[in-house]
């Protein structure tokens, strides 16, 4: 390299010289050192080079810890180096101040009356300067000044000027003496003869130095603002701990209370050693630490939630019943299962949890039917809203991990309780949904198997807690969006919406006093007739609860309040049927009635709907065209499809019913359900449908007091359908005499009001001849013939149902 930098010449000469053996430190030429002199061997060489020229050869010793190094143990480069001053101490040592000369290395040693003698070969170089040279010394130059204010040395100034030289070795030798780098690497630094050369070599150290001292800057500006915040903590904590003792609080009295608490709480093995160990690492944090809150946020939900405390349960099945009875009117299965219940709990020392499903329509009472088991078995009573819940960890709760992680609302409803055998109500189960963030009816799994629900873990806690004894109640609208494996774990209860008598039951023994109390009446200012309540319930309420129903007593009971303050608190009143009116204004629902009298093609039929039983008008006529089955009303498709199995059956009994065999090539035969506008589907409007296509075409009126539900088949059959008691309870309330039923359903009798099964006639029928004998007025004749003039006249014409409101009455299921 030094070739390329510059053109120069070398001179070597050879000298005899004293040596004196150095302990860690290295002398470069051009360099001023001043040090003590003690061992024996290195006076003798320093008296010696006194006597003669002044000049002495300085080597170091390779360990620094050897008094007496052999010439093996001295690195063969050394300094020559002249003594410009010398000292001697009272000790007998001997202060002095050396300058180097020049580098040289050793050929021979000899031992010299009790210290060495070197023969030291010298060897100079003389540089020419160039363009590559200049540019290098100035790189040195600029990096050596960063180094030094990197260093942030005090000598500063003396040591930049110190380096200013044009002489290359000079210069080389000077900011290497300055480095502060191990002994080995000056050594490395005073073996290279070569001016050049160690110039390069010194630009590379200056850059690793350079790259240290910055990282060393960084972690010692980190390390002091960690200290500053350290020492600000400490001192805050310090200034807490002694206002804490002034107020008479201690922290040690904190920890205290927490380790009575985990030993009083009840809590599990497991749970009880994850306590203490978060305890202990509470005790070793600083109190102002971020990761104390965590720890004590942590501690206090694993006391707070109960591990052992538990409600005294009310055993007793008779004043449960009292209590269920007074709550809720009807709801006979729901009241038997939850007695049954009670039962087993007085047999059954430890029984498993049970976890209820009630499914039913809105407002017929399920969140209050919890409320009321709860008060039964003399439990607390917790709910949670499970609808829109999308994130698994609402169930299971945040891993601790997360800033402001929460257990799940299983454990926050559990601590809301603060007992282990609460009454736990999950809300509107039906309306959970998933999303990124899991599945949450797929966590209820756990929660709601009494297998496995005794070791539930939440993420947050990360403890097993035992849900076992909790009676868990769910509520659902329908059950179709409910996973099956979720279905499975629960008993499904359903609760059918309220016929008109319970509504008036509820009406006269919960609502009209509830709504009193609530408008600030008392029981002489405001009474209801029961026929006043079947107007209300039957004119201005279509629901299978009650909650609209209460809506209008409220609304009547607030008019009646703004005449009590205003005539008096003497003022009364009796709401009659002819005063609903005014009060609630305009008729908003009416019911569909019975017709006058018996029409040509037109039959009565039975529909269910979530708020109760509705008879169908099912009207069929009869034109010229080429056999076409017109099916409107906005009919769904099963409906249709019976509309077809109806028309099939006809076809194939058209000698039995008296007509040609080819009578559907002439004619189009339309049916008709109004009202238009609400969709209509199911099955069990079959055989009403097949009867309306006969009375058409065979020109006999039907029956207008007799009423029909049930699904056809091609052969006639008349098969099973649900929904029977609340069409019954629609034609009783409707002024239909008669209702035939398919046999199969004479099962479901036990479900029909005893009053109701005495003032109605309920015929049981097996085939289609069966229903036709019994819904038209004269029996088929057959062998007659249809022509074109038995097609109905249009004064025979059923006119078109009009009625406002119709469109919101809700789909009918046949």
């Amino acid at each position: 390299m030094s070739s390329q930098l510059f053109a120069g010449r070398e001179k070597s000469d050879t000298r005899a010289l004293p040596m004196m053996p150095l302990r860690d430190v290295v002398i470069f030429p051009y360099m001023m050192s001043a040090f003590v002199v003690g061992r024996d061997s290195s006076i003798r060489a320093l008296e010696d080079a006194l006597a003669a020229d002044k000049k002495i050869f300085l080597a170091t010793q390779h360990d620094a810890s050897v008094d007496e190094p052999k010439p093996n143990e001295i690195y063969q480069v050394g300094t020559i180096a002249n003594i410009v001053q010398s000292v001697k101490l009272p000790d007998g040592n001997i202060k002095v101040l050396v300058e180097g000369a020049e580098r040289g290395k050793i050929l021979k040693v000899a031992n010299d009356e009790g210290y060495f003698r070197v023969s030291v070969r010298t060897t100079t170089y003389r540089p020419v300067s160039t363009p590559s040279l200049e540019q290098l010394q100035q790189r040195v130059t600029s990096l050596f000044e960063q180094y030094v204010k990197l260093s942030q040395s005090p000598n500063y100034e003396t040591m930049i000027a110190a380096v200013k030289s044009d002489d290359i070795g000079k210069f080389t030798d000077t900011v290497s003496a300055n480095l502060n780098i191990s002994i080995e690497e000056k050594q490395e630094l005073l073996e290279i003869f070569d001016p050049v050369d160690r110039l390069t070599r010194v630009a590379d150290i200056l850059d690793i130095e350079i790259e240290k001292l910055n990282v060393d800057r960084t972690i010692q500006g980190r390390v002091k603002r960690q200290m500053e915040r350290a020492q600000r903590e400490y001192y805050l904590n310090e200034k807490i701990k002694a206002i804490q003792k002034e107020l008479g609080r201690n922290e040690k009295n904190e920890i205290e209370e927490l380790k009575k608490r985990i030993e009083t709480s009840g809590m599990t093995k497991d749970a009880r050693e994850k306590a203490e160990a978060e305890l202990g690492r509470l005790e070793m944090m600083p109190p102002m630490s971020a990761e104390t809150t965590v720890s004590r946020n942590y501690l206090e939900w694993l006391l707070s939630v109960p591990w052992k405390k538990k409600s005294k349960e009310v055993r007793d099945i008779r004043a449960a019943e009292k209590v269920l009875e007074e709550d809720h009117y009807g709801l006979e299965k729901i009241k038997e299962r939850i007695l049954e219940f009670l039962a087993v709990r007085q047999l059954v020392k430890v029984p498993k949890g049970s976890i209820l499903c009630f499914v039913g329509p809105p407002g017929v009472g399920k969140t209050s039917l919890g409320r009321s088991i709860a008060r039964a078995t003399g439990r607390k009573f917790v709910r949670l809203s499970l609808g829109g819940v999308r994130d698994e960890a609402e169930i299971r709760g945040h891993r601790r991990t997360y800033i402001g992680a929460l257990p799940g609302q299983i454990l926050q409803m559990m601590k809301k309780a603060g007992t282990v055998n609460p009454v736990f109500l999950l809300d509107e189960v039906d309306k959970m949904s998933m999303d990124f963030r899991g599945d949450p009816s797929a966590a209820l799994l756990e929660v709601l198997d009494p297998e496995q629900n005794s070791t539930f873990m939440d993420h947050y806690l990360d403890v097993e807690y035992d849900l076992s004894k909790v009676f868990f109640i769910t509520t659902a609208n329908v059950i179709h969006t409910i996973p099956q494996p979720l279905q499975d774990r629960m008993e499904i209860l359903r609760l059918s919406g309220y016929t008109e008598p319970e509504k008036l039951e509820i009406a006269k023994r919960f609502l009209v006093r509830k709504q009193r109390e609530a408008c600030g009446l008392k029981p002489e200012n405001l009474n209801f007739t029961d026929d006043a309540l079947r107007g209300v319930i039957r004119n201005y309420t279509r629901e299978a609860g009650v909650r609209n129903l209460e809506r209008e007593i409220s609304n009547i009971s607030r008019k009646v309040a703004r005449k009590v303050v205003a005539e008096g608190t003497k003022f009364q009143v009796e709401v009659k049927p002819e005063d609903v009116k005014e009060y609630l204004g305009v008729v908003k629902f009416r019911d569909t009635r019975a017709e006058e009298k018996n029409e040509v093609g037109l039959a009565v039929g039975l529909a269910w709907t979530e708020v109760g039983g509705e008879i169908l008008h099912i009207e069929a006529t009869i034109m010229q065209g080429k056999g076409r089955l017109l099916l409107t009303g906005k009919l769904g498709e099963v409906m249709q499809e019976s509309g077809q199995a109806a028309m099939s059956y006809v076809r194939s009994r058209a000698a039995r019913l008296g007509l040609d065999a080819d009578f559907y090539r002439r004619y189009d035969i339309h049916l008709h359900i109004p009202e238009g506008a609400i969709p209509k589907d199911g099955p069990s409007a079959g055989i009403t449908l097949a009867t309306a296509i006969v009375s058409a075409l065979t020109r006999i009126p039907a029956r207008r007091d007799v009423a029909m539900t049930g699904e056809i088949t091609l052969r006639g059959k008349v098969l099973p359908i649900g929904g029977i008691k609340e069409k019954v309870l629609a034609a009783h309330r409707l002024g239909v005499a008669t209702v035939l039923l398919p046999r199969d359903n004479e099962k479901d009798l036990s479900e029909i009001p005893a009053n109701i099964q005495q003032e109605i006639s309920l015929r049981f029928v097996d085939t289609m001849d069966e229903v036709l004998d019994l819904a038209l007025e004269r029996k088929i004749e057959e062998q007659s013939v249809l022509s074109p003039e038995v097609l109905p006249s249009p004064a025979e014409t059923r006119p078109e149902l009009e009625g406002p409101g119709e469109a919101d009455r809700g789909q009918l299921t046949n």
